[in-house]
């Protein structure tokens, strides 16, 4: 019996001998679905060879910048050579654009873009493509400012804030800053999408690295890390929630104890300004609200959402919504001046809530509409969003649902006009109609390769979409806008 025991404890330390060499030396990965079943794995080696891709791509770029320069003033710029393929340089012969797409899913957090109508005529082959290239690890989205995308990426040990021409994806900076999250479910990365505000750009890092960078060069104004700073610890996931920049604050959640779940900053200074709360942090971003006619801040923590004052982040109201290891990930969507919609499928569904100035009551519930980590969007009376995995349509009055179509994975959306820009978790890009009368797939094409969790962007009628290993740019805007 001894020897029976010695020997299955020799196979099992074997085994973890073998699992750490893999998960160590050689860099194993298991890549998920957003249901959390196996998609592929993936090693080191892969891993190194896309930052050398990335590395080599903008030593291109770098190089024919510096060309360029060179050319005699009166002489025309050129296009990109041959070598270069995904990009097509222009000469810039228009004044920067006032940027829209400026902060996390649009200027209002609501993942609508309204300021241009979109083309809803597909050629069979997609919409034009400007460009595409390599990009470095993470889950983060672009914002726009100053005719730059700027977005947050992992490189080999790095994280990299960078800014890019949206028009031809030249990489104009990058400020990159040593740390490296690497989850084995989720993978590495990133997860917080940055913003643009007044020139400069608010990004925070997966291991709590806030920074406030000049948006026209990428230097540093001021940065901290903000769960050393609040005496809190990483989320399983990592840090997620995009900073909100509201008045002359930067208001970040690091889920700390002692009043240090949510923390305002001075935003051209960094100084700290006032702390809240005592919730673990969830995954979700603040949004501002006016609700029951008073300005606030609206936040789902791990363990309920709440409305905390603008100027000093005193608790307004609360609702109950715990769900499992804290996974709340998707957006408290504002409805209208006393009603805010959740959805969590770690929580148990979506919940109409009716907030007064001091409380927040419950109107109706249902578990047959689920956001897991994509956000919501509304539109004439409807919320259109993923149940689980499958788009869905409900009625806001009464939560009743309208339809379940459109298996598009654990992706994305947003709305444009009458209809929803969707990207799958396969990387295609969908165009639905929103109505609630049925599901109605209009167009489909495919954008990116590999699993999409990240949301896509709308700025001055061009759609920019990536994930971990790829961005590209599409035009959407309608031909004479």
């Amino acid at each position: 019996m001894r020897r029976a025991l010695l020997a299955i404890a020799v196979v099992i330390g074997a085994g973890i001998a073998t699992l750490a060499e893999l998960y160590f030396v050689q860099g194993m990965r298991v890549e998920m679905t957003g249901n959390m079943q196996y998609r592929r794995i993936t090693w080191g080696s892969e891993r190194h060879q896309h930052d050398a891709e990335i590395e080599a791509s903008r030593a291109r770029q770098r190089a024919q910048t510096e060309a360029q320069a060179m050319l005699p003033i009166e002489a025309p710029l050129v296009s990109a050579p041959a070598a270069t393929p995904e990009l097509h340089i222009q000469p810039r012969i228009k004044p920067t654009p006032v940027s829209y797409w400026t902060d996390f899913r649009g200027p209002n957090r609501d993942g609508v873009y309204s300021e241009t109508a979109i083309s809803t005529d597909w050629p069979a082959q997609g919409l034009p493509r400007l460009w595409k290239q390599p990009i470095g690890g993470g889950y983060a989205s672009f914002s726009f400012g100053e005719g730059r995308a700027y977005t947050i990426e992992q490189r080999r040990d790095k994280e990299a804030v960078t800014a890019y021409d949206p028009e031809t994806g030249r990489e104009l900076w990058a400020f990159s800053y040593p740390a490296s999250f690497d989850e084995p479910l989720g993978g590495p990365g990133p997860r917080a999408t940055p913003v643009y505000r007044d020139g400069l750009v608010y990004s925070l890092g997966a291991e709590g690295d806030l920074y406030a960078l000049i948006a026209a060069t990428g230097k540093p104004k001021w940065s901290k890390n903000i769960l050393k700073d609040n005496d809190a610890s990483n989320k399983h996931w990592a840090m997620a929630g995009s900073p909100l920049v509201l008045g002359g604050n930067v208001i970040v959640t690091p889920g700390g104890a002692n009043g240090r779940s949510i923390v305002a900053y001075d935003r051209e200074t960094g100084a700290p300004v006032w702390h809240s709360l005592n919730d673990e942090s969830g995954y979700t971003s603040p949004i501002a609200a006016k609700l029951a006619g008073r300005d606030q801040i609206v936040w789902i923590s791990g363990v309920r959402a709440v409305g905390i004052a603008v100027e000093d982040g005193k608790l307004l109201w609360d609702y109950a919504f715990p769900a499992a290891m804290d996974m709340n990930c998707s957006q408290p969507i504002f409805v209208d001046e006393t009603h805010v919609l959740l959805s969590s499928s770690d929580a148990g569904g979506a919940v109409m809530l009716e907030i007064s100035p001091d409380s927040a009551r419950q109107i109706w519930k249902t578990n047959r509409f689920k956001n897991k980590f994509n956000s919501s969007v509304i539109y004439q009376g409807y919320a259109y969003g993923f149940d689980e995995a499958i788009l869905a349509c409900i009625d806001l009055k009464t939560g009743e649902l309208k339809w379940k179509g459109g298996r598009y994975g654990y992706g994305q959306l947003l709305l444009a006009g009458d209809h929803l820009v969707i990207t799958t978790e396969e990387g295609e890009v969908v165009l639905v109609k929103a109505s609630p009368d049925a599901h109605h797939e209009i167009a489909r094409f495919p954008a990116v390769e590999g699993k999409t969790w990240n949301i896509p962007a709308i700025d001055h009628g061009l759609l920019l979409v990536r994930n971990s290993t790829e961005m590209t740019c599409f035009r959407i805007g309608r031909a004479h806008e």
